[in-house]
């Protein structure tokens, strides 16, 4: 077996010791292919530590290297990092081009080779080694004599030397440059941020140059044998035909041109070449077969012979990725397992909503945070009746407002996306996008909006106006000018194989969080276990609806507020008939009415106007009672189970209403055994006197309707305290589930809708390690998760756990649930699919006892 000399690097034999965590993957990926046999010219390897050795000054026996490349050496040097996708410095070629060489080139391969061979390589170095101008070397793009001549006095001049000649002297200098490149700031930033360790380490593989100029048919090109946009099978690439020293592109119209297959338009190896054609295809087949991934191949002919010279995995879109791995599991090239893990969790966004075209162009004017993810275009609107009228007309418009409400909600739903001035990854805008699907950009705070003019100011100069056609794009956080080229959902069968396997594997449910009818067929459409939160103040929105829930508000004693409320019983019986049928069986988590009263009244003059005169009462008197609703810190305040204690009736009514409609539901499908659970709890009692009442009407529903019926009550642990007296309160619940949205503002003391003001520099002093709504702070908010949950099941071993605020669809937080013993965790709709991967890849990489 060959060994690595103290020369510091290895020719890479089938043999050779080569390890990608030593070498880097280019090195193994090289090696793999030399041992099928493939025809890859004579290489070395350099090591990590060899490169970094270069980048301090100690260079390996370069007069041994270039021994193995003969007396006149002509080679190239690539980078190889442990993962392709950390990059690295690019790859020079020719080097050891010098007056030399180039005059016998001249003599064997024609003037017009030789002077390209040299120029590039003098461009090359001129630019990554003497980092010269680009643009003063650029000019010389026609390969002359006079070309050449002027590169070689302008590096002179620039650099007060004369070219190097020698080819030692250019390989110790290029690979210094690189060595130093990787080792620099900017490109260890670079790596990091595509998830790289700080200390990680850069090989380089030097390898003998084939040139692809000769006397008869060269060239040089790659192929690939798979759409990286689609994933489907098909042949493509491209091929730069050299033949007696002249270069013709593949698409020029010339007698040079080469095409890959057969084509009309001009000859193609296939026809010409058949038998490197057919050697092309047969190292397709083994990269595929052997290599377990779909490659492309780099290669070079010279004089009728084939040569490789790498191997690169296809780059591809995530639509193509789940499609390729899903295509390789089928044909037991890989398991399914490892298809399933093939797949990053969050790459599902880039399926399940359209997404910009990358090869189109992008005009943006605006960047905020990238709350929820997708593209749409639309014309602006500026308020929720525009966009409700808008959509009514049949147009498609972007909401943008500084920050959205609960008043708001109608035009979110006819608006097909939504830009904000304020708010953070968990504000209103961003929660409700999510569960919507709608693409969503918040915290756009170079943007002014001016609503008396009814302008959007962007911070470039340019005025935006109501009816001007936008595109935001909330996979990255930009609002962009105009329309924008557009790729549809890809959730075809490649997609719904591939979640069928992860379900097989995962060992914990998931659920969606979902408030209407079309968030229910989401929520089926992404096979959700089950709807884990609905939240019913989101059904009182309707101008029907909400007309009876002010007068309610307005009410002055209990039988009026009854008599209110009445009204809005049929309706929500309604609302969760159609909801429990949609589920068809699947529990149902409804999320008794949580949001202060004031939420539900109108904030400016005109619509305090109209609903005194929907309500008949002086406008003064309105103002006053709007006015004495009022709380300095409402989040704080009058809200949760505090209205179901002090205001009992809305929440007899909602008990009321889930009840007759579990009969009804269950008299046409599935049993129906509805979830309950009570908002904002912080103690004991809080639970005891809602928990009574609700028994009460249960009791009563029975008797009235003749019917039996099962529920389960449960809390939502929202505050510090409820975690902390989680024992004494699951003595009255038979499930607990964590909203860690306000459990994180509360912990904190943080607002979500102001945090993304100054979460940014936070975030980037290492005050935080990242933004507590975004990710869960396992240690923080985590510490009072697991106390509530050690506490609970201390007291109630069959209490039921779950976590349903928007870090349930965070993979980060889906690990800590599972190893908290968390029984499901809900989110939006369109995260369900992430949710449901990231969970497999947990059961795959970190199998539990029990199901080993």
């Amino acid at each position: 077996m060959q060994k690595e000399v103290s020369s510091g690097f290895v020719e890479i034999t089938p043999t050779a010791e080569i390890d990608a965590k030593r070498h880097g993957g280019r090195a193994k990926c090289l090696q793999r292919l030399i041992r099928l046999d493939m025809p890859v010219p004579r290489t070395i390897a350099l090591d990590f530590g060899a490169v970094h050795g270069v980048s301090a000054g100690d260079m390996p026996d370069l007069d041994q290297m270039l021994t193995l490349f003969g007396a006149e050496p002509l080679v190239s040097v690539r980078p190889s990092s442990e993962d392709p996708d950390w990059g690295g410095p690019g790859a020079i070629l020719n080097i050891g081009m010098n007056d030399a060489v180039h005059a016998k080139l001249c003599k064997t391969h024609g003037e017009t080779a030789a002077n390209a061979l040299y120029l590039r390589f003098i461009q090359s170095y001129a630019v990554h080694v003497g980092r010269l101008d680009p643009d003063e070397f650029e000019i010389f793009s026609s390969p002359t004599a006079d070309a050449l001549r002027a590169a070689l006095e302008l590096y002179e001049e620039e650099t007060d030397e004369y070219f190097p000649q020698d080819p030692k002297e250019q390989l110790a200098e290029i690979l210094r440059s690189m060595a130093r490149a990787w080792e620099g700031t900017t490109a260890r930033l670079l790596r990091q941020a595509k998830g790289a360790p700080a200390d990680a380490g850069l090989g380089l593989v030097v390898q003998k140059m084939v040139l692809g100029v000769g006397q008869g048919i060269c060239g040089s090109g790659v192929i690939q044998f798979v759409n990286g946009v689609t994933g489907h099978r098909e042949i493509r690439g491209r091929y730069l035909c050299k033949s007696q020293g002249r270069d013709a592109l593949t698409e020029a119209e010339d007698r040079d041109v080469m095409y890959l297959t057969r084509d009309p338009r001009g000859r193609s190896i296939e026809e010409v070449l058949p038998e490197n054609f057919a050697d092309l295809l047969r190292y397709g087949d083994l990269c595929r077969t052997r290599l377990r991934e779909e490659m492309e191949i780099e290669f070079t002919i010279e004089n009728d012979e084939l040569f490789i010279l790498d191997a690169v995995r296809v780059a591809r879109a995530e639509r193509a990725n789940v499609r390729i791995a899903v295509s390789l599991a089928k044909d037991k090239v890989i398991s399914r397992e490892e298809a399933v893990l093939r797949i990053p969790p969050r790459a599902l966004t880039e399926l399940l909503h359209s997404q910009i075209d990358p090869e189109g162009t992008r005009d943006a004017f605006s960047h905020g945070i990238a709350a929820s993810p997708g593209a749409a275009t639309g014309k602006i609107v500026f308020n929720a009746r525009a966009a409700q009228a808008m959509a009514a007309q049949g147009e498609d418009c972007i909401l943008v407002r500084r920050e959205t409400s609960p008043e708001d909600i109608r035009g979110m739903h006819a608006a097909k996306g939504i830009l904000t001035i304020r708010g953070g990854i968990t504000s209103h805008a961003a929660v409700i996008a999510r569960g919507l699907g709608l693409p969503c950009v918040v915290g756009a705070g170079d943007l002014v909006l001016d609503k008396k003019k009814g302008k959007l100011k962007a911070a470039d100069g340019r005025e935006f106006g109501e009816g001007d056609v936008i595109s935001i794009d909330g996979s990255v956080g930009e609002a962009l000018a105009g329309a924008v080229d557009m790729l549809p959902p890809e959730l075809g069968d490649s997609f719904q194989t591939l979640m069928t396997w992860a379900d097989s594997f995962r060992d914990i449910g998931v659920r969606a969080n979902a408030d209407t009818p079309p968030d229910a067929r989401n929520a089926r459409m992404f096979a959700a276990e089950g709807i884990g939160l609905c939240r019913t103040e989101h059904m009182f929105i309707d101008d029907d609806r909400l007309l009876a829930m002010r007068e309610m508000i307005f009410a002055d004693h209990a039988e009026d507020r009854r008599a209110a409320l009445d009204r809005l019983l049929p309706m929500q019986r309604a609302d969760f008939t159609e909801l429990f049928e949609i589920m068809q069986g699947q529990p149902v988590c409804i999320r008794l009415f949580d949001p202060p009263l004031h939420e539900f009244l109108p904030h400016g003059r005109e619509g305090l106007r109209e609903l005194a005169e929907a309500l008949d009462l002086p406008l003064r008197d309105v103002e006053r009672r709007v006015a004495g609703l009022r709380e300095f810190n409402p989040m704080l305040g009058m809200r949760g189970v505090r209205l179901g204690v002090t205001v009992p009736e809305i929440y007899d009514m909602q008990a009321r209403a889930i009840f007759e409609a579990t009969i009804d539901a269950s008299n046409s499908g599935a049993p129906i055994v509805p979830e309950i659970m009570i908002p904002l709890v912080s103690a004991k009692r809080e639970v005891e006197i809602v928990k009574a009442r609700i028994d009460a009407v249960a009791a009563a529903v029975r008797i009235e309707r003749s019917a039996e019926f099962d529920y389960r009550l449960g809390v939502m642990v929202e505050t510090p305290r409820a975690a902390l007296r989680a024992g004494e309160i699951a003595q009255h619940a038979s499930f607990m589930s964590f909203g860690t949205n306000d459990l994180t503002q509360m912990t904190y003391g943080l607002s979500r809708d102001d945090a993304g003001r100054f979460m940014g520099e936070y975030v980037a002093q290492g005050v935080y390690e990242e933004d507590p709504f975004h990710m869960l702070d396992a240690d923080g908010v985590g510490e009072l998760l697991q106390i509530g949950a050690d506490r609970g099941r201390g007291e109630n071993a069959d209490l039921t756990l779950s976590i349903c605020g928007e870090h349930g669809g965070n993979p980060e937080s889906i690990r800590f649930c599972r190893d908290a013993g968390f029984d499901y965790v809900s989110c939006s709709p369109f995260r369900v699919p992430v949710a449901r991967l990231a969970a497999a890849h947990l059961a795959i990489t970190s199998p539990r006892a029990d199901n080993v």
